[in-house]
Order: C-alpha cells, then sequence, then structure tokens
C-alpha cells in the first residue's frame, strides 16, 4: 500500500553561516519532523556549502545569484520545479522576493515570512530604500502568515503597515539549549582556567559590524569602563561594512590593546567559557540570537533597550542590567554596575530562556505549519 505524499516544505534563506536568521532556519531544517514533511532548504546567494551542518534528509538547493534581488528567476524555477505546498522565508529583503513572485507559484503553495527586526526602528534608522515601507503595506499581505519574534514586534507590523492581526503570529526562536551546554561544558573541561584569575573582566559582544548593532556605543562605553577596570577587554564577533570605522574608533580612543576583532565566528559558544560578561549594545533589534544563546549558557548580560521586545523579555530579570536609554554613557554605567557587583566566572540560570528550548519552538512551528496546511485542504 502506497503511503500518502507527505507534505512539501521549503525553507529559504538568502545564505547559510551568517547571522541569527540563518541560524533559525538552520535549526529549523534540522528538527521539523522527517514523518511529517519533505524538507527542502535553499540559499538563494550562495554557491558553494559552508557554514551550519545539515541532515541528509534535507534536500539543498544552491541558486548561487550574487545578490538576493538577482535570483528572482532562479527561484521561480526552483518553486515551479520543487511544487512544495509551503514557502517558509527567514529575511525581509528575501520576504519581499518571495511575496512579489507569489502570483506566480503554484497555487496550492503557501508562503510564510519570518520577521526578522522591529520594521519601524529598521526603517527609521536603518537606512532602507524609500519604497520599503510600501513595499511592507503591499507584499505583506500576500503571506498566509507573518511570524513575529515577540508580541511587540507583531503589534508594531500590525500598527504601522496595516496588516491584519489574522496573518499575524508570535513564535520563540528556537535555542538549541543543550547543545550550547553540553559544547560549553566540553570547551571549560578541556580549559578549566578560561577566566584567568589575574586578568581583568572580559566584555563580548556578538553581531554584524553595522551601524544598527551599536558596536561605536560599546567602543565609547568601553573606554569609561577601563577608567575605572584598566584591565577590561572586549571581544566582538562578527564581521561586516563598519569594520574598518570601528577599528579607526578604536585606535582614537586607545583601546588597540583592549579588543579583539574576532571576525565571523561559526559557533559562537567558544567565546562563552572565557567571557565574563555579555553586552547587547544594538540601536534597534528584534529579538537576536545571540543574546538567547547567551543566556542559555548562563552569561551575566547588559543590554540597551534595543527594542519593547527586548524589554519585556529582560527587565527586573537576574543576572541582567537593562539600560534606560540607548547612549554610550548609559551603556558604560549598566556595565561598571555589573562587574563591580559580579564574581568572576559567575553565572546565572536564566530562566527567561526555557520558552525557546529548541523543541518547544520546534513544535510550535510545526503547530503552525500543519495548521496553514489545513487551511489549504479545506
Amino acid at each position: 500500500m502506497e503511503l500518502p505524499r507527505r507534505p512539501r516544505v521549503l525553507l529559504l534563506i538568502p545564505h547559510l553561516g551568517g547571522g541569527g536568521a540563518e541560524r533559525v532556519t538552520a535549526l529549523l531544517a534540522q528538527g521539523l519532523s522527517e514523518k511529517k514533511y519533505e524538507l527542502h532548504l535553499a540559499t538563494v546567494a550562495q554557491r558553494h556549502p559552508r557554514g551550519e551542518c545539515l541532515p541528509a534528509r534535507v534536500t539543498v538547493h544552491r541558486l548561487g545569484a550574487r545578490r538576493v534581488r538577482n535570483g528572482a528567476f532562479a527561484l521561480l524555477r526552483l518553486v515551479r520545479r520543487v511544487q512544495p505546498d509551503l514557502v517558509l522565508s527567514g529575511m525581509a529583503h528575501l520576504n519581499f522576493l518571495v511575496l512579489l513572485l507569489r502570483p506566480f507559484f503554484p497555487r496550492k503553495t503557501r508562503v510564510l515570512v519570518r520577521q526578522n527586526s522591529t520594521a519601524s526602528a529598521a526603517l527609521r534608522f536603518g537606512g532602507l530604500p524609500w519604497y520599503t515601507r510600501a513595499f511592507y503595506r503591499l507584499l505583506y499581505r500576500r503571506a498566509d502568515r507573518v511570524v513575529c519574534q515577540t508580541p511587540a514586534m507583531a503589534a508594531d507590523v500590525c500598527e504601522v503597515f496595516a496588516i491584519p492581526e489574522a496573518k499575524l503570529v508570535v513564535l520563540p526562536n528556537p535555542v538549541d539549549i543543550k547543545g550550547i551546554r553540553a559544547r560549553l561544558a566540553l570547551e571549560q573541561a578541556q580549559a578549566p582556567d578560561a577566566m584567568g584569575r589575574d586578568e581583568g573582566p572580559r566584555l563580548l559582544a556578538v553581531g554584524r559590524l553595522s551601524e544598527e548593532k551599536g558596536f561605536d556605543l560599546l567602543l565609547e562605553a568601553l573606554a569609561q569602563v577601563r577608567q575605572s577596570f584598566p584591565a577590561a577587554t572586549l571581544v566582538i564577533a562578527g564581521a561586516g561594512p563598519e569594520e574598518g570605522a570601528l577599528t579607526a574608533q578604536s585606535s582614537a580612543l586607545g583601546l588597540q590593546g583592549a579588543i579583539r576583532f574576532a571576525g565571523h565566528v561559526a559557533d559562537t559558544t567558544t567565546c562563552f567559557a572565557a567571557a565574563s560578561l555579555f553586552v547587547l549594545a544594538s540601536r534597534y533589534e528584534g529579538l537576536p540570537n545571540a543574546l538567547l544563546e547567551a543566556a542559555a549558557a548562563g552569561l551575566p548580560i547588559v543590554a540597551l533597550p534595543s527594542s519593547q521586545g527586548i524589554v519585556d523579555l529582560l527587565r527586573g530579570q537576574p543576572g541582567v542590567r537593562l539600560a534606560g536609554e540607548i547612549s554610550a554613557p548609559a551603556l558604560a554605567d549598566n556595565i561598571l554596575a555589573a562587574l563591580r557587583s559580579l564574581r568572576p566566572g559567575e553565572r546565572f540560570a536564566h530562566r527567561f530562556i526555557e520558552s525557546f528550548r529548541l523543541e518547544h519552538a520546534i513544535a510550535a512551528y510545526e503547530e503552525l505549519i500543519d495548521s496553514v496546511l489545513g487551511e489549504t485542504s479545506r
């Protein structure tokens, strides 16, 4: 007897091996049920395999476009060939392309788009093209669902772009808490003195080197912090267009020996064991996986109020200091307060991370997929 065909799910991302959105897509590919779905993953702007390790049961397609916007015809050909029952797109500029092409998809194909930033803040501060607001308003209505990371993000999309509430759903980012803690335990076993008793506090920040991530604010704050903690150092894990400007700023502030630009780090868990404190200095954010992974590792956290979602998550949490405003002095004050109160190597059992456990998040995504596919069948 022939078994019924599993629904075909196509995950879309510009490339793998990058930041939080790419990590979420990879975790979904690894975690979504093989028994329930036939899984495909397409990287639009990636020619060669790198980054996340995907299971053999996931069919990977590399479209090899120079940029996302150049991948329209290749993406349309792929969708026509694969005939997915559902497409899940993972980043805003790719979402626009997918929704532009949707009228040319097979009629049965459902489309979910994942919003990975607070849209209103990105429009105000992100230097986005003038037509971006119109794209949000016109195109997001074509999605069957818009997946947001926090209730505040969903409210923002609804208010700013008049997207119907029925199309919005809040799902937790998947975080591999067990995997992070297992790798961290191994790292600590191999280097038990990683904290270095005689060394100063080590700050850690993770993210793309771009203006919205606020690393310029963090460098200014570090210069102030070193007046009280002269041995304090900072590691920034990430790459991006602002690297030259940040390097010049660190020199101007006299921080050459106190800061290390580590470049892209495939597994930031390798940075956690030696860190005294994780710092989120972003001007605006959705809900970055770097923050959640640092929390899973138990790191103390200092954060700027980069979005209402971050404020709602972190306010009043033990082991967390949340600044009252987005500025270098506010960041410095909170870093100093944290360093004065922390014991060397101190870690926290951040309870708020539990709702992001991989198994919970995957189950929530599967429930959404099944619900949307069920609407199609009816």
